[in-house]
């Protein structure tokens, strides 16, 4: 085996002597530990003042804006400048093109769709698709993402709304146009405020609880097109599934067979353009191709049992003002809730384009985007659009390169509402009941659930909590369950951190937790601590508590070192640690004072800048002693390891008798021991080797093979 040695030439290393009067034959053999740079007067009281002042962050902001070119500042504005300064027409211009129509195409049908999901009127759909989408393509970042009606958006304005007021009220359009303004400026004030973070708390398995229960609301409540008769407008599935048999005397064959029929050709359409890349368009004209056969049959057959969307509007939307301002209070939480499922899932997709393409993308900056669109949208007569993954996956398959491909999706979305409104007279209800379905199975996210239950039975729990809660309880309720859950958990992990017991392995200068290595061995006398959080109020009190049952109970590891009966040091590992509040200052304090009527010493290792800050500017750092903070554990036990050599030398000293004198022989055996057992405390082995170049004052580090 080889020895290697810390170098000697190190600046860095300095000498520690511990001197012991109780103990006169210990031998006087120094241990080499790195110092601690400990915070001079001038950096705390500079670090007082910048700190706790939110001046520093203003000038550096300030500053920041100053070197801001005039690019820079259209680059914000007007992200779009981003891709058309870069733009080549030669390369981009046919992809996008083809990837736009591609978009547009899907995009009619499922509009009209989702808007019927709503409970609005299908034109309010193409609406929503039209000033909105050209808005985005100028103040939004993403490049690949589709805006426009979604199923989920759909399902929570038609719950809020039918709760206010009948959808055949003209006041039902109303409020649904209010609620997208509402969104809008939700969205505006949160990106430009840079608050887009405070949804991460909600957990994904909470956001997947809720699709998939939405989910299935949502094929259920198209049931009534498939049927032929009318069903109760809930989200809560023990009423639609009563209903539902309730009214089982009333079904009509030809809906429900024209529908299944449509249903599973958009499947098969779907599953071969995910399948195979040279069918990738048949996911995207799938929507098309059911509406067309649909309405080719009723335009042939007339059939009386199959209902129809009826005339539409024909020309652009007219510039409106939202009004019905005064329901704006009963609508927050919707808004909410909405501008929430954004962050989370539009956002989320985003980022992900945008990574797969090569490019960066501000969160905040492409959720103002979504909130400009939502506001310019509300006055052309749109509801609450927000990024739709499928077609913002077909978007991306389709090879769209910049935000040009929204663009043609507008205008096709434009044409649509100028020329073909004639053409959707005849489109069966249930041939869109069809395509609102096909979209939603993707929802239904049982492959999570069961990757859940094999890796995190707790995420697993806040899945199932809340899909069942929004099953059974209704879409708000299950949103406050999950949402409530996931804080608890994030809460109760925070308050509740975990502490390591460490212990060091063999050959090696390396302390780690010993239930995780355990090979790992301790020493007597001595408890070594790793706190893997920040300390902070809630928590305080748990690390407590989880210190003396760590200093009170055998852990069952290999103990070397000198045996002594109570403990002495305990060695706080601080490294994790990134934040000390006042109140943990407090406790400290205390846990010292309470250490010391018991004499056992603190010692600290590794605390990073502003921990040590905070522990000097609370005079803590000198009232347990600057002796007594240390770069590493290594140096920390060392130094506790004489201490406890001299507490035990010093229990065996009392004065021999005349006759009990050892011989000179036993006392240069005795001598030998000791600078043996010394050489143990610093290197860790229980048969230290001494190669003939080692030195004694170096300190030995890590054994390796030759």
């Amino acid at each position: 085996m080889e020895i290697s040695y810390a170098s000697s030439s190190s600046r860095n290393l300095s000498r520690y002597s511990t001197s012991t009067s109780s103990s006169s034959n210990m031998p006087n053999r120094p241990v080499r530990i790195i110092q601690l740079q400990h915070p001079t007067t001038t950096s705390l009281s500079s670090s007082s003042s910048s700190s706790s002042s939110w001046w520093s962050v203003l000038s550096r902001w300030r500053s920041k804006v100053k070197a801001m070119s005039f690019t820079d500042w259209t680059d914000v504005l007007v992200p779009c400048s981003r891709w058309i300064r870069t733009y080549r027409w030669r390369d981009y211009l046919q992809i996008d093109l083809a990837a736009g129509l591609t978009v547009g195409v899907m995009l009619v049908p499922q509009a009209m769709s989702y808007a019927r999901l709503a409970g609005l009127e299908p034109i309010y759909g193409l609406y929503s698709s039209f000033v909105p989408i050209f808005v985005y393509a100028i103040f939004g970042s993403s490049r690949q993402l589709a805006i426009g009606p979604v199923a989920l958006v759909s399902l929570l304005v038609s719950n809020v709304l039918s709760k206010i007021v009948d959808s055949s009220d003209e006041l039902y359009t109303e409020l649904a146009i209010l609620l997208a303004l509402m969104v809008g400026i939700m969205e505006c004030i949160m990106g430009l405020l840079r608050l887009g973070w405070l949804i991460r708390f909600i957990s994904h398995s909470v956001i997947s609880g809720f699709t998939t229960a939405s989910a299935i609301v949502i094929a259920l409540s198209q049931a009534k097109y498939f049927l032929g008769y009318d069903v109760d407008r809930t989200s809560k599935i023990v009423p639609l599934i009563k209903s539902i048999i309730a009214g089982a005397d009333e079904f009509s064959w030809p809906p429900f067979v024209m529908g299944s029929i449509i249903l599973a050709i958009l499947l098969v359409m779907k599953h071969l353009g995910k399948t195979r890349k040279y069918l990738r368009f048949l996911r995207a004209s799938g929507p098309l191709t059911g509406v067309v056969l649909g309405t080719v049959f009723v335009k042939i057959f007339h059939p009386s049992s199959i209902s129809v969307v009826g005339e539409i509007p024909q020309g652009l939307p007219k510039f409106s003002v939202p009004k019905s301002f005064g329901y704006a209070k009963d609508l927050i939480p919707t808004a909410l809730l909405i501008t929430g499922v954004a962050i989370l899932e539009s956002v989320g997709i985003a980022k992900a384009l945008a990574a797969k393409n090569g490019y960066e993308l501000d969160s905040n900056q492409e959720l103002f985007g979504l909130g400009v669109a939502n506001i310019c949208g509300s006055f052309f007569s749109a509801y609450p659009t927000t990024g739709s993954f499928s077609r913002s996956a077909v978007n991306h398959e389709s090879g769209a390169k910049t935000g040009l491909s929204g663009i043609v999706t507008g205008i096709i979305i434009g044409c649509a509402l100028l020329f073909l409104t004639p053409l959707f007279t005849d489109i069966p209800q249930c041939a869109l009941a069809a395509i609102v379905v096909s979209a939603v199975m993707g929802l239904v996210d049982y492959d999570e659930a069961i990757f859940l239950w094999r890796v995190d039975k707790k995420d697993f729990l806040l899945w199932t909590l809340t899909s069942t809660m929004t099953l059974f309880l209704g879409i708000e309720i299950g949103v406050l369950v999950g949402v409530g859950a996931s804080l608890a958990f994030v809460i109760h992990e925070s308050a509740n951190p975990r502490l390591a017991f460490l212990g060091r392995l063999p050959g090696t200068t390396v302390y780690r937790n010993i239930q995780q290595y355990p090979e790992a061995y301790t020493y007597h006398g001595i408890v070594i601590v790793r706190i893997d959080a920040p300390i902070y109020f809630a928590n305080i009190s748990h690390i407590k508590e989880r210190l003396q049952e760590y200093e009170m109970k055998n852990d069952g590891s290999t103990r070397r070192g000198p045996e002594v009966e109570s403990v002495y040091f305990v060695i706080l590992e601080m490294s994790p640690v990134t934040y000390v509040d006042s109140s943990a200052v407090q406790a400290l304090k205390d846990l010292y004072h309470e250490y010391k009527s018991r004499d056992i010493q603190i010692a600290i290792s590794n605390p990073n800048r502003e921990v040590l800050l905070t522990l000097a500017k609370a005079n803590l750092v000198e009232l347990i002693g600057k002796e007594w903070y240390f770069v590493r554990v290594h140096d920390a036990v060392q130094v506790c390891l004489q201490h406890v050599q001299s507490i035990n030398e010093g229990a065996k000293t009392a004065e021999p008798l005349e006759e009990d004198k050892p011989s000179l022989f036993q006392r240069l055996l005795k001598q030998r021991r000791e600078d043996f057992s010394n050489a143990e405390l610093e290197s860790g082995d229980q048969a230290p080797s001494t190669p003939a170049d080692s030195d004694s004052q170096f300190e030995p580090l890590l054994s390796r093979k030759s």
